[in-house]
């Protein structure tokens, strides 16, 4: 049985693997900012670089179907976070920081570009 596709087994390790991946992003995010005490969101910035990477190295892979939404969407996809960068930017913004508002947009769009180019590299 499959729904949208994907079947029924897919989607329970989709959610199974995303929770824990945003569990994990969740520790190591904790664990950065508590060794690196700055308003800057560090732990943010390496868990979308590490995503970012592992998205590209996955790139170069033959996943495909199922295994891929399970893998990119499922685990990768709950692993980094959008919308935690844009409000750590907002945040940033907001405590009069936009010189570190700004660094957070621009570092987090080159290096993440870059480490998807490093992955798929890698694997290419």
């Amino acid at each position: 049985m499959s729904i949208f596709g994907l079947e029924i087994l897919g989607w329970l390790l989709v959610g199974l693997l995303g929770g824990l991946a945003a569990g994990a992003r969740y520790l190591l995010d904790a664990e950065i900012s508590r060794l690196v005490d700055s308003p800057f969101p560090f732990g943010i910035l390496v868990v979308n670089l590490t995503g970012s990477f592992l998205l590209g190295l996955l790139s170069g892979t033959v996943l495909h179907g199922q295994a891929l939404v399970i893998v990119a969407g499922g685990v990768i996809g709950s692993f980094t976070t959008f919308s935690t960068w844009i409000l750590d930017t907002r945040l940033l913004q907001m405590a009069d920081l936009a010189k570190l508002a700004w660094l957070n947009l621009s570092l987090s769009l080159a290096c993440g570009l870059a480490a998807v180019a490093l992955g798929q590299t890698i694997t290419g």
